[in-house]
This record gives structure tokens, sequence and C-alpha cells, in this order.
């Protein structure tokens, strides 16, 4: 069964800053004042190896792909949001609402995986939207419950509804779309991707109900995640701001690892975390420099290789 995987693909960034293409509708991120890019990508890439290593140090099996630096990447680090990895080795590409991000896309990671023993193959390319100005921002736009064939949406700018319905066709998938939102100022404005406001692990799931306005949007994922048997754990705004909910559940040695930021960890109370803990082994990492730049954490870090 395609659920939960002890392999990632991650993209070691060849420098990273606020990338001021998202930042239109990525309302968490940060300009981190007084550091230079340097200085910053210096911060990025030992946040990112520490990351490396924790995840390896709990069985995590993590090939890694080095951005050369040839064009202008500075969100090379969130791989998730245009590829994703499915059964048999296949992969998806993923049109991208940031032009610069669309430079990220390279059938080069093939080539890291096949030297470590997987052989992948391009099942489907949906990037050719991107002239239409249509975007589905891989797992950053789509949490999937990949037991059940749910792909969990909050509809954006990055999370168009036909190109949801489309990959669910492909894949077998059912989609469960609403509406999410983050208060910016006095404003309700939409949350950019999915992975923000919820998490979906094998019992359990994590999610900010408060992210979403509409009551029978609420009802209907509750209804859902009862149906399927999930455990909920319910995240605050305050929590989702510092990436409680960026979180993802791996196999571990000995059982469920669920990974995320030291920031989203140290957000949770003593009662979710107890919650938790009955399904799966908390592992966090600072990155307090990703997130406060790249307005991602964790999660969006990590490509699942199946």
């Amino acid at each position: 069964m395609e659920n939960l995987t002890a392999h990632l693909l991650m993209v070691r960034p060849h420098r990273f800053r606020k990338n001021e293409q998202t930042a239109t509708n990525n309302f968490y991120q940060k300009a981190l004042d007084g550091l230079s890019d340097e200085q910053i990508t210096a911060r990025a890439h030992n946040e990112f190896d520490h990351f490396v290593q924790v995840l390896r140090n709990h069985g995590i099996r993590v090939s890694v792909y080095q951005d050369p630096g040839i064009q202008d990447t500075p969100d090379a680090l969130f791989p998730n949001n245009w590829v994703s990895f499915h059964r048999e080795h296949q992969a998806i590409f993923y049109p991208m609402y940031a032009p610069n991000r669309r430079l990220e896309r390279t059938v080069k990671i093939f080539e890291v995986l096949k030297s470590d023993g997987v052989d992948m193959t391009l099942l489907a390319d949906f990037s050719t939207y991107e002239k239409n100005h249509q975007f589905l921002e891989g797992t950053g736009s789509m949490v999937l419950d990949r037991q059940h064939k749910i792909a969990y949406a909050a509809l954006s700018e990055r999370t168009d509804p036909d190109l949801l319905v489309q990959f669910c066709d492909k894949m077998g998938y059912k989609p469960l779309a609403f509406n999410a939102y983050q208060t910016v100022g006095d404003q309700r404005l939409p949350i950019y991707h999915t992975n923000v406001m919820m998490s979906i692990g094998p019992t359990f799931a994590m999610v900010c109900f408060d992210a979403i306005d509409d009551p029978t949007e609420v009802a209907l994922l509750k209804q859902t995640l009862a149906e399927t048997h999930k455990e909920v754990v319910i995240l605050s705004e305050k929590q989702i701001e510092q990436f409680s909910g960026n979180a993802l559940t791996l196999q571990g040695r000995t059982g469920p690892l669920l990974i995320m930021s030291s920031s989203g960890y140290k957000a949770l109370d003593d009662n979710q975390k107890a919650q938790l803990n009955k399904h799966a082994t908390l592992i966090h990492s600072p990155l307090p420099t990703i997130e406060s730049c790249g307005g991602g954490s964790a999660r969006c870090m990590m490509a699942e290789v199946f």
C-alpha cells in the first residue's frame, strides 16, 4: 500500500533569499533586515544540512540534489511544489505560479534518484498549464491521503480547481476542495498552500479549522476525517503561523515519524503533543532562516519518494 515512505528527495539550494515573486501571495515570508544574501544563504545551508542529518539519524534515506545555481532559483529547497512521486516510481511535474520557480523543474533529479537505485519515470506533466495561468503546486497545493485516495486542497491563486480535478482523475483520487484564509492586517486573505494549515498522517490529522470561514466546508472536512478514522489535532492560527501544520509523516525504523520544524514543535501545547505521540514519534529541526525568508517549512522541503 502506498502510504508512508522512508525515502526523500531534497534539494540543497545554491543561493537562498526572500523570493519577491512569491511574496505577492505568501504572507508568511519576512525579510531578514541587516543580513546580506550571502549571510542568509549560509544560514540556510546550515539549517538544510542539519535537517538532512537529523532525518538520516532517524533512519530516513535522503537523496540530495545540489541546485547548480545556473539560474535564479531562490526557492529551490522546496521541491515538493513542482514534483511529486507515486507508486511504481512515477513522477508528476506541476505548474508554478512564480516564473522564477518554474526554473526549478529539472529531470536531473531523476539522475540523483537513479544513483540511489530508483529508476523514476515521468507519468504526467501539468506544467503546460502555466501558459493559461493555471497552477497546481504539488503537495503544497494538495495534502494527499494516499491510503484513502483523497486530495485535500485549499483553493488559491496557486491551486486551480480544474487542475485539482485533472490530477484526481489521473491518479484515482477524490478531490476535497475548500477555502482557507489567514488574517493579514484587517483582511482575510487566502492561505497560499494547503500544507501550511493541515497535515494528514495514517491515523491522525492536524488541521486549523479557524482558517476555514465557511461552516459547511468545515463540516464536510470534519465528516471526511471522521469517515477515514483520523484523530484530529486542532491547530490555531497562531500555531500555523509558526508552521506547526507544515509537517509530514514518514516511516521510521520502528514506526511512524512526524517531521516538523523546531518552531512548529515548540508552538504545540502539551495536550497536542500527547495526542500526536500516540500516533508517531515527533522529530524536529530548527529552520528559522528558511521559514522567515521562504515562508515555508519542513514539509515543503521534503518530496516523498515511492
